[in-house]
């Protein structure tokens, strides 16, 4: 029997941290399933799911959690099956338009208020073509419970679009 081990963490970034975490995975019978990672402000952070025997599996969290210190941080726990009751919807948002405080906050505020599920987002401040002023682009991937009415998500939205001045759509 296997089970699933998720762990994040951020370090300062240098050569040599995956192979670091990955050699503890694999030092332990682990498999590395999937991971997100990025450089972000000097710092490399990430989050990883590894599968591993239920014999090794607290042996293989208490190694990872070792690893901790003052130059790297993490933080392991158990993984859990991703089986709902609860049918529901895969959408996509894109989000764009000049950077400004909050746009995140109304967004996600939008889709709490409904039960909608956050299942990843991707954001990154760009440069404007023509005046080079930041500009902020996210692409959130959401789960709707299936009785959401899209077009009241997509309503709430547009009002959010016409108070920021961005562009919101919804796939």
């Amino acid at each position: 029997m296997t089970t699933s081990v998720v762990f994040t963490f951020i370090a300062k970034d240098k050569p040599g941290l995956v192979e670091r975490l990955s050699q503890t995975v694999s030092d332990h019978g682990g498999n590395w399933l999937e991971s997100r990672m990025s450089h972000l402000a000097g710092q490399f952070a990430g989050i990883t799911r590894v599968q591993v025997s239920n014999a090794q599996s607290e042996a293989l969290s208490a190694a990872l959690s070792a690893l901790s210190s003052d130059e790297l941080l993490v933080i392991v726990q158990p993984g859990t099956s991703a089986v709902t009751d609860q049918p529901s919807q895969q959408r996509q948002v894109s989000i764009i338009g000049n950077d400004r405080p909050g746009i995140v906050l109304e967004v996600s505020s939008a889709l709490a208020a409904r039960n909608i599920n956050v299942s990843e987002m991707d954001s990154n401040i760009t440069s404007a073509a023509m005046t080079a002023q930041p500009l902020f682009e996210a692409t959130v991937s959401i789960e709707l419970p299936a009785s959401q009415q899209l077009h009241e998500l997509s309503e709430k939205l547009d009002e959010i679009a016409n108070d920021l001045a961005i562009d919101i759509k919804l796939e």
